[in-house]
């Protein structure tokens, strides 16, 4: 069947049209009263279609649904392999756990008594953190992509650790590696046997990566963690750092919700309960206030 978005006119406008008043004008207008979509769209009749793909024909019951969530997030329809790999990796993305976070706020939504799906959606934006969550993987991938490009043109793992450690004064802070509050990563065994039974090699990246940690442990007792694990593997995939935050954007989602159920099923506005005397004041002395 073909698609029907194939017969819809595609508009392409130059970087120099955009660039012009006229060109602008031109763009939106090109616009009014339609909605333009390179990514799919519901034809009544005829199907639902995503990146060409037809959604009911070729996807719903044939393919996984993280398949179709990368091929969302992506344009890319991977392997069943991988999809399993990245739907492991989720699980290991989101604890139950209501000390972390994005998940106290999705405990005090429940029991503030708001929707299940406020709590989620508002502890996912908690975790677009820039050093902390789905963000720093755009830097996680950055990273070991261009030092493996560094790594092909000579330099040793060494000299790749060296030059971020004096990019960083002297501390060895490099996304992807290094943990907050505890030693090492946990996850990172469990995910390497999934890659092994899902029948994953470790590609150039994902070596480089291992290199780069065996100089951070000798140096710094430092290792990798599952940020520099997931953005050496998926960058061996062949998926760019927007790519990899596309298809985690929802990552924490999970936890978030079981830490709402947790707080939901409890007594109304009882979670992480506050005294005036466990505040410590650093304010202005207590002070009369001037009447008008």
């Amino acid at each position: 069947m073909q698609c029907p978005m194939s017969k819809m006119r595609t508009i392409f406008l130059s970087g120099n049209d955009l660039n012009s008043e006229s060109g602008v004008i031109q763009y939106l207008d090109e616009r009014r009263g339609k909605i333009h979509s390179r990514t799919g769209g519901w034809f009544p009749g005829k199907g639902v279609f995503s990146h060409g793909f037809s959604m009911l024909e070729e996807l719903i019951g044939h393919k996984s649904y993280f398949q179709i969530v990368i091929l969302n997030s992506t344009g890319k329809l991977v392997s069943r392999e991988l999809a399993d790999w990245v739907e492991a990796t989720y699980g290991c993305l989101s604890w139950p756990d209501p000390r972390i976070w994005c998940n106290q706020i999705g405990a005090l939504a429940g029991t503030a008594r708001t929707s299940v799906v406020a709590a989620t959606a508002i502890g996912c934006l908690a975790a677009d953190s820039r050093s902390y969550g789905s963000f720093p993987l755009i830097e996680g991938v950055s990273f070991i992509q261009q030092s493996l490009e560094k790594h092909k043109n000579g330099m040793s793992a060494e000299e790749i650790v060296a030059e971020a450690v004096a990019a960083h004064r002297g501390k060895p802070y490099i996304v992807g590696y290094k943990r907050p509050i505890a030693k090492g990563d946990e996850r990172l065994e469990a995910m390497e046997g999934v890659g092994e039974r899902l029948g994953f090699e470790d590609g150039a990246h994902l070596q480089l990566a291992y290199q780069i940690e065996k100089v951070l442990l000798d140096q710094y007792d430092e290792g990798m963690n599952i940020n520099g694990y997931m953005s050496a593997f998926l960058s061996d995939q062949g998926f760019s750092a927007q790519e990899v935050y596309h298809m985690f954007s929802m990552m924490v989602a999970s936890g978030v919700t079981a830490c709402y159920l947790d707080t939901l099923n409890r007594p109304e506005n009882t979670f992480s309960p506050l005294r005036c005397e466990d505040i410590e004041y650093a304010g202005v002395e207590e002070r009369d206030v001037p009447l008008p």
